[in-house]
């Protein structure tokens, strides 16, 4: 799928809104745009009408892989993204191709990176809702937290902060994470799959 290579990129960071949700494995799309944004040198600010909170900004070397970027939190609620994500993709004028979501991923182990374009939305209801609002062909960057223990349900796991144990490793995965993010919208689906797929 090629796009238009002046087309800018909307980064979407999945979490819910608030300082009770900001430690939890459910938020860690919320951690990878945060340190995007600290990357880009750039502040979290409301976008307009879009209910989110957008940063604007470049990433990449000088020249021809330099990249416009709009990294941007929605503060819907997780299973409500699609409508914030949608709203930017209308004012920024970003093709669905340009968009990569940033969200926790039951299904790989913790601290796990997998990109993909495309695809289910395997019961995550941040994308399950992008889906519904603009298509399947949106990037993803899914980031393993891994399966509940024992018999928890997964609503109260993806609902916990990160363990005492994980968040010693937290902080090299979540840049891990954003590595992967530039080396996707600068070099390309393929580069990044192969050197971050692990």
């Amino acid at each position: 799928m090629t796009t238009d290579a002046n087309a800018p990129w909307l980064i979407a960071g999945l979490g819910n809104p608030g300082p009770e949700y900001a430690a939890n494995r459910h938020n860690v799309g919320f951690m990878v745009a945060d340190l995007l944004a600290e990357r880009v040198g750039g502040r979290f600010k409301r976008a307009g009408k879009a209910q989110a909170q957008v940063v604007e900004g470049r990433i990449g070397p000088p020249g021809p892989a330099n990249r416009r970027v709009i990294l941007a939190k929605p503060m819907s609620y997780m299973n409500l993204s699609g409508g914030p994500v949608n709203a930017l993709k209308d004012f920024y004028k970003v093709p669905v191709a340009n968009i990569v979501a940033i969200h926790d991923e039951l299904d790989i182990d913790y601290g796990v990176l997998r990109l993909k374009l495309g695809g289910g939305d395997n019961g995550h209801n941040g994308l399950k809702s992008m889906t519904k609002a603009f298509g399947s062909d949106y990037h993803r960057v899914r980031f393993g937290i891994g399966r509940p223990p024992g018999r928890m349900q997964v609503a109260d796991f993806v609902l916990k902060d990160f363990s005492s144990a994980e968040r010693k490793e937290l902080d090299y995965f979540v840049d891990r994470a954003a590595d992967a993010v530039e080396c996707l919208v600068i070099e390309g689906l393929e580069r990044a799959q192969s050197t971050y797929n692990s």
